[in-house]
């Protein structure tokens, strides 16, 4: 998984791969505010495809620390999604993934997000206890469905974790997007807490 894991460099953000040679034309673009202000524009963020991926598997701050770094990763946002179609079960902290799949697909973040925490431990992550905590996947399509079941049966009958993956695959309801002082947290205060580690690197 070592080509996954690539960092983004300083700024958090991915290179520019083949997938983004559009937007190289458009890096450094200064752009005039309406009140005479100054910014620059790097064009990162504008893909021509992109698709969106939303896990949750305790705490989203350290979910989003390493997630955030895959090559492939345009932009990440933590909150809460909740289940379709279970309205009394609370939401759960998640983050929401947008990423170019002509760098990585879902599979592989998929793939990536079962090493990252442990998926056999219901309603809980490390010290973190309460539904809010369990690992889920919430899906927005029924190809996403479709690998997610395939992806958490295949690491289920693999023997990496010794015992049963517990991770519940729902159907994407709301997504509320938590306060701005969690977004990026690890990189706003970088000896924060965190739970989360890359197993078998």
């Amino acid at each position: 998984m070592s080509e996954l894991t690539q960092a983004r460099g300083s700024a958090g953000r991915p290179g520019f791969g083949p997938a983004r040679a559009f937007t190289a034309a458009v890096v450094g673009i200064v752009l005039i505010t309406a009140a005479g202000g100054v910014f620059s524009w790097s064009g990162d963020e504008e893909t021509v495809n992109t698709e969106t991926a939303i896990l949750a598997g305790g705490c989203f701050w350290g979910m989003e620390g390493l997630l955030r770094d895959l090559d492939g990763v345009v932009d990440t946002e933590v909150g809460y999604a909740a289940d379709k179609n279970n309205k009394k079960t609370e939401p759960a902290e998640a983050i929401r993934i947008v990423f170019d799949p002509e760098q990585i697909s879902y599979e592989e973040i998929l793939r990536f997000y079962f090493k990252m925490h442990d998926p056999t431990t219901r309603n809980r992550q490390g010290n973190d206890r309460g539904a809010e905590y369990r690992s889920a996947i919430f899906v927005l399509n029924k190809d996403q469905l479709r690998l997610a079941e395939k992806v958490r049966n295949e690491v289920d009958a693999s023997g990496f974790w010794k015992k049963p993956v517990v991770t519940e695959i729902n159907d994407a309801g709301k997504f509320r997007v938590a306060a701005e002082h969690h977004q990026d947290y690890l990189e706003k205060n970088p000896g924060g807490y965190t739970c989360h580690f890359v197993r078998g690197e």
